[in-house]
């Protein structure tokens, strides 16, 4: 079996690497001739047009790793029927389904290695390339914002700022509401502005506060005679407010991140998963316009990991099917299902997107839908 085995593998990844590489060109290719004129016209140089190109490879990687597994997998197979030795093996007593086992368990290795590649490579060279070539394009992207109320992430703090400045991560004009456990208003800082850093989080600057202060006291029930043994009750009375002038301070309890004074235009693509799970908190805390789109992107992130074990699950079970035009068939099976699937997932994208379906329907809908077509392939192969 180990040699079948081998023989399946050592058919199977030539081919992959060609139809590989081939799908990756093609995607470099339609990205690069669809700006050329524009940076040309820009005067962009041959060597930055092709730092670019360089950039969006580990992103054409991934999109071209399904139609590409899905085109060896089916042609691989279809040389083994064509040449009768499908029928040999078969023949032999020995299952489809256990034969197709070590292309199942690529299957899952590249479905795990997506998810890793993705958030290590494909993220950060992702972000090169947009900001590249917005650069070369003359598109200028700001992340600057007015007018900004954020609550904070214990639902205690309230921050409003006149402006905040991505560029130099600080705000201008910072009012900063403070309360406690059960709601009540403690404290009101006001600064002329404030700086953010790695090191030491927010600084304020020119900060005056205005704290009240509580005076707790007992209350005795409505009980006769108003005895000890009565129920009493504790109730906060304020006392005065304390106001004083702070040239600059470093408080602790402002943990809030510059990502949530930004401007709303963040790409969900070029954020890392746990960038991405505080800026869609921070949309659904803030009620921003958005907050469905990017979840469900967010879920497409880990959906997507599984497209490599559904092609190869469904290309298996059509490859043994190709007998005549093999090359062809393979080719255009491989697009034609590679586009119902990515046009299917981007629909139920879309009604998750406008509210039709749940986020977590739309990102996982067509990730169900094609496994079980799929497993049911499978079960009617040739055995």
């Amino acid at each position: 079996m180990r040699t079948l085995h081998g023989m399946l593998l050592k058919s199977f990844f030539p081919i992959f690497i060609i139809a590989f590489l081939f799908f990756i060109l093609t995607l470099e290719m339609v990205d690069l001739f669809a700006n050329l004129l524009r940076y040309l016209n820009n005067d962009a140089s041959v060597s930055q047009i092709l730092l670019v190109s360089l950039y969006y490879l580990p992103k054409c990687a991934t999109y071209s790793l399904p139609p590409a597994l899905m085109f060896a997998i089916a042609f691989s197979l279809g040389n083994l029927y064509a040449r009768n030795e499908l029928i040999s093996i078969l023949g032999a007593g020995i299952s489809f389904r256990r034969l197709i086992i070590p292309l199942l368990a690529i299957g899952v290795l590249f479905s795990f290695g997506y998810f890793y590649f993705h958030e290590q490579v494909v993220i950060n060279t992702y972000i090169q390339k947009n900001s590249l070539s917005q650069s070369l394009l003359g598109q200028k992207v700001s992340y600057s914002n007015t007018n900004i109320t954020v609550l904070g992430a214990d639902n205690r703090n309230v921050y409003h700022a006149d402006y905040y400045n991505d560029a130099s991560r600080t705000l201008s004009g910072l009012t900063v509401v403070k309360r406690d456990g059960q709601g009540r208003f403690t404290s009101r800082l006001e600064c002329e502005w404030a700086e953010y850093s790695e090191d030491k989080g927010w600084i304020l600057y020119n900060v005056s506060q205005f704290v009240r202060r509580f005076e707790e006291k007992d209350v005795h029930g409505s009980g006769a005679g108003g005895s000890a043994e009565e129920p009493m009750e504790t109730s906060a009375v304020v006392i005065e407010i304390d106001s004083s002038f702070i040239p600059q301070l470093n408080d602790p309890s402002m943990t809030v991140l510059p990502i949530n004074f930004q401007r709303k235009t963040r790409n969900i693509d070029e954020l890392k998963y746990r960038e991405a799970q505080e800026w869609i908190q921070t949309l659904r805390k803030t009620g921003r316009v958005g907050y469905r789109s990017a979840l469900t992107d967010y879920y497409k992130r880990f959906s997507f990991a599984f497209t490599p074990f559904i092609v190869v699950l469904i290309s298996a079970s059509i490859g043994s099917r190709f007998k005549k035009n093999i090359l062809l068939m393979s080719l255009l099976v491989s697009l034609i299902i590679s586009v119902i699937y990515y046009v299917g997932d981007m629909i139920l994208g879309l009604f998750a997107k406008q509210g039709i379906i749940e986020p977590a329907s739309g990102a996982w809908g067509a990730v169900i839908i094609f496994t079980f077509i799929g497993a049911l392939l499978l079960k009617f192969a040739k055995t």
